[in-house]
């Protein structure tokens, strides 16, 4: 793949990624390749390769006669995409809180208090960043592999988070759970950290289910918990 070609594909990639992942292309919506070529104002060929990814990323299903569909949102794909997080992260935020340094906790308490000043605006894409920001710290030492892995699963459950914006109130409780968790980060307590923080994701994972389907279980989420963080625990469901 020759430069120019390589970024024509992957500004088309990022373009449609985030199209996706911001709702600007809507979840379960069936379009074709030549709309969105028309619509993002690019090439065809880069746009076939973007796609290929994407579908191997679980976001979009190519369809017979160049359709496309943009994946649908569920409980099930939550549940499993709360599992992997809680596994992975559990292990990278154990192998991270330890070498933390006096400049994370400062740069902690900086993206809480940008998400306290765009969360009191109810401004919820501007807290995206430093929300992305302030989990990023908690495990950016696990390693290039799994942080790479952490990444992708985190951007992928943007797409609930955005499409599952929080009120005021809910919101205020989720940034004292923040709290929490930078406070246990602060002290090095690694158990802490990685349990409260389990119990964070188990939650958001909830509420998003609460909206897809009522009646989702989410038990082997629970499980999960278990094995990541014996002791852990879901305490509320959507409110």
């Amino acid at each position: 793949m020759n430069s120019a070609r390589g970024h024509n594909f992957a500004a088309v990639y990022g373009t449609l990624r985030a199209a996706i992942i911001d709702g600007e292309l809507q979840a379960g919506a069936v379009t074709t390749q030549m709309a969105l070529a028309e619509r993002y104002s690019v090439g065809r060929t880069p746009l076939r390769e973007a796609l290929r990814v994407l579908q191997k990323e679980g976001l979009v299903a190519n369809e017979p006669n160049r359709r496309v569909q943009i994946a649908g949102r569920t409980a099930a794909d939550v549940e499993q995409l709360y599992i992997a997080r809680v596994l992975l992260e559990s292990e990278a935020v154990r192998e991270t809180v330890p070498r933390l340094e006096s400049r994370d906790d400062a740069e902690l308490l900086g993206y809480l208090a940008q998400m306290d000043h765009y969360g009191a605006a109810s401004d919820w894409v501007g807290l995206r960043e430093p929300h992305r920001q302030f989990h990023f710290r908690l495990y950016a030492a696990g390693g290039d592999r799994l942080v790479g892995l952490i990444t992708e699963l985190a951007e992928h459950a943007e797409r609930y988070r955005v499409a599952n914006a929080a009120g005021l109130d809910l919101w205020e409780r989720r940034q004292r759970e923040h709290r929490a968790i930078a406070e246990a980060a602060a002290e090095r307590n690694a158990e802490l950290t990685t349990r409260l923080l389990v119990e964070h994701y188990a939650r958001t994972a909830v509420m998003v289910c609460a909206d897809l389907d009522p009646s989702a279980e989410l038990q082997r989420l629970a499980e999960t918990l278990q094995r990541a963080a014996p002791g852990s625990q879901i305490l509320y469901r959507g409110t």
